[in-house]
């Protein structure tokens, strides 16, 4: 005979009026946390109670009901509508919706209490970003989601931007085989087919790092920091249909603009009408760049424009800035510390000053008609214009209007104003965005670097090394004074004048991006500059303001003089005889060795720092691993052995950035052979390493094991 199953019977349900509802001791909640009671009330109000209360008659002493209920679960509730009757938004008497327990079971209030929060399953992360996205596609606006959940307008846009990454990588998600933070970083792109590609690419390896993950998804973008970006302007980009990449979970310094050609033709347009608008003032020649070499106006004589008079109105202006700068400095001379306020003041004041010393100058007609001008963008975006330039075959007189010769027209270059083309070089070879060398893993021996790479390397030492002579006059001195006595004890001695000492300043034929922009190259402009406006405008009054100048001065412009003439650069021999012979090269360079080690040269100290662009992705992975042992220690050299060389040159940049290396042709001859015999320890304690290179796999693997889940996209 079959057993007869126990059939369970439910706790019913009624309302009970508010008054008649007390907390009890039995409820096992004592530390506060989620939703505080406040939201939760507002969410009552809003949507009215979603769970009733659990309840357990009040007995007296003889086991009798009084008419009250005690809640061992649902206590927040409770407070939530005591909250919505003190505020009268909710009456005293009013139904709530209870599940009453019968009085003589044996299950204890704690244990219900217990149970109903234990027994509930969290809502997964994925699920609450799909309903976020459910109620927008219903019509709700990001604001109103907010407002009903009492979080950030910006954590609605995070957790629906994460519910719009792929399906695919939402379902490996969902089933845990994605982090939170990695599924974070795909949220850069709305590109489904990109997203599946980066994970794809990066699945089967050990790397998957939220940040390669970035890199990778952005590689072919621009910052929207880029000069290009800040000239062009995101909203000119945007209108023009170009695409901006943002990051909503962490700083992305304004994203990324996807439509690199788009930028590049807009950026090219309005650096033209910029160049036409100039061209219109009577110039003979512009000359339109992204950037200018250094040293790109030697050979040119600088006109010397007369700025715009003050009219009264601004000459009242600045005397009173003036005297107000000076009013304030006097009343806070000594106090530790300015007021927020004052110290806004005075850089108010300071940037009015220095708007009226930054006057148009202007230049006579017939200077304007043989002379040109640079335009370019700076660093920070903004439009650089560089007037008054004369071409040395320019120098020849004005024809005069009587003879019949009407003046040259006033035209742009011959480029139309455009970006001057590149220097051919030799060919490089991308695929995928990434510029592809060979990797010479077959090749036990090490090949010499590239003559251009050298070139290029000892041209920014040379011009650190003229920066450094020109700040230590008593060597310049002596080396010129070397010179000078080559001269005279030399059977190749110079006949002409009675002394026919020159000074050629060297020029750069093949240079690194951004070397105008060394600590070296800015010191040395600046000096020049600084020398200039000292100098006299007519030469005739040259030899007396030499003169007037002091031991010191004269000295030190001696220097700044002789710096010029220095010439540390490699250069490829001639061995037909043509050129220059390998055996001068040799010479020079042990000869500017000489001079480093008398001004105590550093090319660390100078500003220079191995990275991909200028040194690390331009040499094979044996130079690299080379490179890392010798600066970060052999264990960081071993770490990065088995990466591609791309990302082994953006690793091995990090790892030497502040390690003091330095290749070959930047260091002194004498201490070559001690840097290559003695690597550094600097990453041998593994503290400069990233996170993922700190240890074995098995160690990174108990480490994303123990790591809590995150819960929320905030």
């Amino acid at each position: 005979m079959a057993t007869a199953v126990h059939k369970i019977t439910l706790s019913s349900s009624r309302d009970i009026p508010f008054n008649k509802l007390v907390l009890s001791q039995s409820n096992v909640r004592r530390v506060k946390a989620g939703v505080s009671i406040e939201e939760l009330a507002e969410d009552i109000a809003r949507r009215t109670l979603l769970q009733s209360l659990n309840v357990r008659p009040v007995l007296d002493a003889e086991g009798a009901e009084t008419g009250m209920f005690e809640i061992p679960a649902g206590g927040r509730r409770y407070r939530a509508l005591e909250l919505l009757v003190k505020q009268k938004r909710l009456a005293k008497t009013a139904p709530v919706p209870c599940v009453v327990r019968d009085p003589g079971t044996d299950i204890l209030g704690e244990d219900d209490s217990l149970a109903e929060n234990v027994q509930r399953a969290p809502l997964h992360p994925l699920d609450q970003f799909r309903a976020f996205q459910a109620l927008r596609e219903k019509g709700r606006s990001e604001e109103d989601i907010a407002a009903a959940f009492f979080v950030g307008v910006n954590v609605v846009k995070q957790r629906l931007r994460l519910a719009s990454v792929s399906p695919t990588l939402l379902d490996l998600y969902a089933e845990d085989g994605m982090s939170l933070e990695q599924l974070m970083a795909f949220t850069v792109t709305s590109d489904h087919a990109r997203q599946e590609q980066v994970w794809q690419a990066i699945s089967g390896s050990w790397q998957k790092e939220p940040y390669q993950i970035r890199r990778m998804l952005t590689e072919k973008t621009v910052r929207a920091s880029d000069r290009r970006a800040i000239f062009v302007g995101l909203d000119a980009y945007e209108a023009a249909g170009g695409v901006t990449l943002r990051d909503l979970f962490q700083s992305d310094d304004g994203g990324w603009l996807e439509d690199v050609a788009l930028l590049d033709r807009l950026f090219a347009e309005k650096l033209k009408t910029e160049a036409e608008k100039i061209a219109a003032e009577g110039w003979k020649w512009i000359e339109v760049a992204v950037d200018f070499p250094y040293g790109h106006t030697r050979g040119l004589r600088a006109l010397e424009g007369v700025a715009a008079d003050l009219s009264p109105e601004e000459q009242a202006t600045i005397d009173a800035l003036n005297a107000e700068y000076a009013k304030l400095e006097a009343e806070y001379d000594g106090a530790d510390e300015l007021p927020d306020e004052v110290d806004e003041r005075l850089g108010e004041i300071e940037t009015a000053l220095a708007a009226f010393d930054d006057r148009p100058v202007t230049f006579d007609p017939a200077d304007i008609a043989r002379a040109g001008v640079f335009v370019s963008v700076d660093a920070e975006g903004a439009l650089s214009v560089d007037r008054g330039y004369v071409r040395p075959e320019d120098e020849a007189p004005v024809v005069e209007p009587e003879q019949g010769v009407e003046g040259e027209p006033f035209v742009a270059s011959p480029d139309g104003a455009e970006p001057a083309a590149p220097v051919l070089q030799r060919a490089v070879i991308t695929i995928g965005g990434q510029v592809s060398e060979p990797e010479d893993e077959d090749d036990d021996a090490v090949k010499p670097l590239p003559d251009r790479l050298v070139t290029e390397l000892t041209a920014e030492r040379t011009l650190a090394l003229q920066d450094k002579l020109a700040n230590t006059p008593s060597v310049a001195f002596q080396a010129v004074l070397h010179k000078f006595c080559l001269d005279v004890f030399s059977r190749y001695f110079a006949h002409g004048t009675a002394m026919e000492v020159s000074v050629r300043s060297t020029s750069f034929p093949a240079q690194a991006q951004g070397l105008k922009g060394t600590p070296a190259a800015k010191a040395i402009d600046a000096r020049r500059k600084a020398w200039e406006e000292r100098m006299p405008k007519d030469k005739a009054d040259l030899w007396d303001w030499l003169t007037s100048l002091t031991g010191d001065e004269q000295a030190a412009l001696f220097a700044h003089c002789a710096s010029f003439g220095v010439n540390a650069l490699y250069e490829k021999g001639d061995r037909y005889g043509a050129g220059v012979s390998s055996h001068s090269v040799e010479q020079r360079i042990a000869d500017a060795d000489r001079i480093a080690r008398a001004v105590d040269l550093d090319m660390v100290d100078a500003g220079w720092r191995p990275t991909v662009e200028n040194y690390l992705g331009r040499v094979p992975k044996r130079r690299i691993l080379e490179a890392v042992r010798e600066g970060a220690g052999e264990r960081a050299a071993q770490l990065i052995d088995h990466l591609k060389k791309g990302d082994m040159a953006k690793e091995a940049e990090r790892l030497l950035a502040e390690t003091g290396w330095l290749p070959e042709p930047l260091r002194m001859a004498d201490t070559q052979e001690a840097a290559a015999g003695e690597p550094a320890q600097g990453g041998a304690d593994g503290e400069t390493l990233p996170e993922f290179l700190a240890g074995d796999d098995e160690e990174a693997s108990a480490d994303e094991t123990d790591e809590p889940h995150m819960i929320a996209a905030e």
